[in-house]
Formats: structure tokens, sequence, C-alpha cells
């Protein structure tokens, strides 16, 4: 049994099978490997032979010919065959023909398989990179769960299944630490091709991850009754939403936020405890200004579309509040709004009208 020859069929069999474990075309592997039989009889005969090679797709018969000139003085025997070798293949051939001389695979000699085989090797090689590639560019602005394979110093990479991902530390959410075998969900930045394969840039720090976490945990989302309309993250600290609802009987905040606050709770802890503010959009700015500056409660709101500026007052004991610590709750209002956003306290705002009533006095006098 050892020495049985493999058959043309089993060829085809195996051949399917490796297409399906790789996950790779079947005709682009039958192709790799007709020219590694190319370049496996170039290796063996000379580079200058005009080979071409076919793999019977029916029956799995490999075909191997060189073309070669009919002359009366063999110069070359890569390129040319005399007319009485031609004439015994068939009695039809003159000078000046070009030939298809038959050659048996088997002749090529151990290099010249040695070479077939790695020309092989490298296409599927090529071939598995390909597909790889194909299948995580259409990952790109979607999260997956990764496992942390390794830190090597401030980089982390991640194993995403079929291949590697980086997670830069410009991506890494500060504070954060990373094991390996630690389970993260993880943004897709961008899939670029490289000599070693795709390379995945992944982020936990992009606000497309609070989108898609938030697409995960909440149904009406994901069915589009509830919409949201923009993001402004300050990784690792906050974060805050704003949502709309198609349907007016739909709370798009409690829709977020969810029973006991499950929704919003399970997404914070993925983030390891980032604070989420979930605001209600609206096309009305005084409104959606005053939604994103939640916590702080705000008295009113006077806004400028020429300089697209808008003036918050907030009572005295809310200021600090609106602000933020460092600034933050006002800065990612803004962001979040995309309206210059400048807030004073009521007594602050009375005094300002007080100084400009009495300037207006002054003036008329």
């Amino acid at each position: 049994m050892a020495n049985e020859k493999v058959q043309p069929l089993e060829i085809l069999s195996a051949l399917d099978d490796l297409a399906k474990e790789r996950r790779i075309d079947k005709e682009q592997l039958i192709s790799t490997i007709e020219t590694a039989l190319i370049s496996a009889y170039k290796k063996n005969y000379g580079k200058n032979a005009n080979v071409r090679a076919a793999i019977n797709r029916k029956n799995g018969e490999i075909e191997v010919s060189a073309a070669k000139s009919v002359v009366d003085e063999v110069e070359d025997e890569q390129t040319q065959i005399s007319l009485e070798e031609a004439r015994a293949i068939d009695p039809r051939y003159d000078l000046g023909d070009i030939v298809d001389v038959p050659v048996h695979v088997r002749d090529f000699g151990r290099i010249a398989a040695q070479t077939a085989k790695q020309v092989v090797v490298q296409h599927i090689r090529e071939a598995e990179r390909g597909v790889i590639y194909d299948e995580y560019i259409e990952k790109e602005n979607e999260i997956l769960t990764a496992i942390v394979q390794r830190v090597d110093g401030k980089q982390v990479y991640v194993e995403l299944g079929r291949t590697e991902g980086i997670l830069e530390p410009s991506q890494q959410i500060p504070g954060e630490n990373y094991a390996v075998n630690d389970r993260i969900k993880v943004y897709v930045l961008e899939v670029t091709r490289s000599g070693r394969g795709p390379q995945v840039l992944v982020s936990r720090t992009h606000p497309g991850l609070v989108k898609r976490l938030f697409e995960l945990e909440v149904p009406e989302i994901r069915s589009g009754v509830v919409q949201i309309k923009a993001i402004a993250r300050e990784a690792g600290s906050r974060t805050k939403m704003a949502v709309f609802s198609t349907d007016p009987v739909v709370d798009p905040v409690g829709s977020c936020v969810g029973p006991r606050g499950m929704r919003v709770e399970n997404v914070v802890t993925e983030l390891k405890t980032e604070k989420i503010d979930i605001v209600k959009w609206s096309s009305d700015p005084s409104e959606y200004i005053a939604s994103a500056l939640n916590p702080a409660r705000v008295l009113s709101v006077y806004v400028s579309d020429t300089e697209k500026a808008a003036r918050i007052v907030v009572p005295d004991n809310q200021l600090s509040l609106a602000i933020g610590k460092e600034g933050q709750n006002a800065r990612l209002a803004a962001k979040l709004t995309g309206w210059k956003i400048d807030i004073k306290s009521q007594s602050q705002a009375e005094e300002f009208m007080a100084q400009a009533a009495q300037a207006e006095e002054e003036e008329q006098e």
C-alpha cells in the first residue's frame, strides 16, 4: 500500500479539502500549482523555456508542455526541436512550426520538486493573507472581542480570531492595565496590508466603541427606534452621549439606561467604571445644550446662531457642577453639541445685566 501512486482524482479531492481548510479559492490554488510547475521546470531545464502547465479540472491529470520551434539544427534545446523529432510526434510538422512537447512531471528531479513546493507554500500563504485581509477590512468601525496575547512595553497585542490586533498606547484607556488572557472589547480602527499579513489597529478610546457597546446592549438602538446622534468622550473618565427616539412613546434615555440601570451599567463595566451621561438630543439648540450640561440644572440659554455660541445661566450652587472638574463637563457638552459654551451663575448673569444696563444709560446721557 505504501508504494501506491496518488491518483489524479485524489489530488483534486486533496486540493478541495485544502481550499476549505485554509478558506481560499480552489481555482486560485490550482492556478498556483500550475505556476509552481512552470517554476520547477525552469529551475531544472533553464529559465528561457516557454512552458505551459495545466491541471485538468475534471480528472486531475497534470499536463506540462514546452513550446519549441522546429529547426534544421538545434542550438538551444530549451526552445528548439529538430525536424526529425518533431515529425516523430506528428508527421505534419514542418520547419518554423511550434511544437508543444509533453514533459513528464516526474522527470523534474528533487530540486525542482522542492522549488515547486516552496512556490505553492508561498502562494498559499499569500492567498491566506488576502482572505484574512478581506475578512477584517469588513470589520473596520466594528467591535470585536479580543484576548490579550502579549504586552511588549507599552504596546499590547491581542488575538482577534484569525489574526492579531495591535493596541497602541494612544488607543489604550488611561490607567487601564492589560494582562495576558484578559478578554476585552476593542474597536477596529484600521486594517492595512503588510509583508507579514494584514495589520489590524484596534482602539479602546474611540467614541465608536461606546456606540457599538450600546448597540449590543439596547434592542431599541439595533431596531433603529432609538438613534445615537452624537458622542463626546474622554476615555477612562467621562462620556456624553446624545440620543433621540423616532417613536414618541419610547423614551430614548430610559431605553439606554435600561431596567434598574443594567444596560448602561454593562457598558460602564466594560469601560472600567468610565462615567456615562446619556442626554436627550433636540433640534432646538437651547434644549439640546441644556440637556448636554447634565447633571447640572440650567435656568436659561441664550444662543447666537451667527457665532454658534451660547451663554448659559445656572443657579449659583450649580456653577461648579455645570463646569465640572477641570472644566470637563462644559468641555464635553461643547464637543457634543458643536456649540461654544459660556457658563455663568445667576448672580454673575444679574451683575452682567446690571452693568450692561448702566453702560447703556450712560451712553444715552
